[in-house]
């Protein structure tokens, strides 16, 4: 199960005491929590790409959230806008396992002729190239491969862990099946049952939240070329209502999804991993954050923690352990092998050439061999980010601004926020980790930005390389 936009301190069990989170909480207590758990970027498409094919981003040339385009000192890096079917997905794999493979929710992978059929599933349901609900979460949505409800007003994480429910009741029971739930909640715009905001309206009030100012405005702009020349706002506090009822909302759906499974005797064979696509929108140009990442830096877009940084759940009655936790760094891209080996298949390196299997890890604590993790978002985000690649290896993280040329060496175990650039103190380990990040990069092919030839300011960007 893959959640829109989820931070990570959102949950309970993630370390938040503002939104309740029961069900995720109590899923965390009967399996595996990972506290060093990353997404593959600070952005949504790219991370749905790397959980589909166990592949980097930069890999696929698909770094970017389809179709923005924003430019500023620096050139937009050109990268596909869908999948390719040149890439085999883990649902088409699974398909040819004879496993029954059902798809609903956000896809934000390609259009019609790139869609979830296109790419393994059986099953389509609410699978397009939106991003978001266009037309509001609360029915009716005039989305694609989503008939209409006949009761108006539905809200559409409801809607859709219904159609799970069902998918599960009617499903083949001589066959095994794939699910890849992926909710559009809890992704802008911020709308839930007013039962739940009105609850939490109260508890800010009772926490005396209300009388907090959460945003802090520094004057600084984005960088990328805005006629409006808008500032970042950063929100300190987690204590938006609206907000927080959309997390509890979607907690009560996962219970209802549980409940489900338990109620059709398939749970003790379920494999459930939850996760998130990016970091919590921690950061806005255009509007009010949503949530904090605190003690991690920034939030959806950035390369910082907070944008990269997302929960992870494994659980799997008999064969994960009970109330563990996985402390060793993990990216999108290991779940395709790890699913693969639960499903009692052969490993494809040959596919999912960048994921790693965490069932050793998850079933028998064995450790992870992996040294290092590579990020690459040489972007542009709404949400105030630039162009930026990092490497974290162990407690040491390298963060490359593409624009001013800065290499940026942190210990994260200490400061975890990055505020303390200590490259000047450590500068075998940060030419190690540069070394490492470009051999990497010349790897995957990643597209590395330019200078923007209409850009004023083009002649203060240094070269890349």
């Amino acid at each position: 199960m893959t959640i829109d936009d989820l931070g990570c301190r959102d949950l309970g069990c993630d370390g938040s005491t503002f939104h309740e989170t029961p069900h995720l909480d109590a899923l965390a207590r009967s399996g595996v929590r990972a506290t060093n758990g990353y997404a593959s970027s600070p952005v949504c498409t790219p991370t749905r790409a790397s959980l589909m094919t166990g592949r980097s981003p930069a890999r696929l040339a698909m770094t970017q959230i389809i179709p923005a385009h924003r430019e500023g000192r620096l050139k937009n890096v050109s990268f596909h806008h869908h999948l390719p079917h040149s890439e085999q997905c883990i649902a088409g794999v699974l398909q040819e396992a004879g496993y029954q493979t059902w798809h609903i929710g956000k896809w934000h992978l390609g259009g019609e002729e790139h869609d979830p059929v296109s790419h393994g599933f059986e099953t389509n349901i609410a699978g397009c190239a939106w991003g978001a609900p266009q037309h509001g979460f609360f029915s009716p949505w005039q989305m694609p491969n989503l008939p209409e409800t006949s009761e108006a007003g539905t809200h559409l994480t409801d809607r859709l862990t219904d159609d799970a429910v069902d998918l599960i009741a009617k499903r083949d029971v001589n066959r095994e099946f794939f699910l890849n739930f992926s909710h559009y909640s809890v992704h802008e715009p911020i709308q839930a049952p007013e039962r739940l905001v009105q609850y939490y309206r109260e508890k800010a009030a009772r926490w005396n939240l209300d009388q907090i100012d959460p945003i802090v405005e520094t004057g600084e702009t984005v960088r990328w070329n805005d006629p409006q020349k808008r500032t970042i706002k950063r929100r300190q506090v987690q204590s938006m209502p609206e907000y927080a009822a959309m997390v509890h909302h979607l907690d009560e759906n996962v219970g209802k999804l549980i409940a489900a499974l338990k109620a059709e005797g398939v749970w003790e064979n379920t494999l459930f991993i939850f996760t998130s696509d990016n970091g919590g929108v921690a950061t806005h140009s255009q509007e009010l954050p949503f949530t904090c990442n605190h003690p991690w830096s920034e939030g959806k877009g950035w390369c910082e923690e907070g944008g990269m940084r997302v929960s992870y759940l494994f659980h799997w009655p008999g064969k994960i352990p009970q109330g563990c936790q996985l402390h060793d760094p993990i990216i999108s891209m290991d779940c395709f092998p790890t699913i693969l080996h639960a499903a009692g298949l052969d490993q494809r390196p040959e596919l999912h050439c960048d994921g790693i299997d965490l069932l050793p890890a998850l079933c028998d604590n064995q450790p992870l061999t992996r040294d290092h993790l590579c990020f690459h978002y040489p972007h542009y985000s709404r949400q105030g980010g630039c162009p930026t690649s990092s490497i974290v290896r162990g407690h040491w993280k390298l963060l490359w601004d593409y624009e001013t040329g800065a290499h940026k060496l942190y210990n994260l175990a200490n400061d975890p926020a990055e505020i303390y650039d200590c490259k000047e103190n450590h500068t075998t380990i940060a030419q190690e980790l540069f070394s490492l990040l470009r051999d990497w990069q010349i790897e995957c092919e990643a597209g590395l930005p330019e200078a923007n030839p209409e850009h004023p300011e083009r002649s203060q960007v240094p070269p890349i390389l």
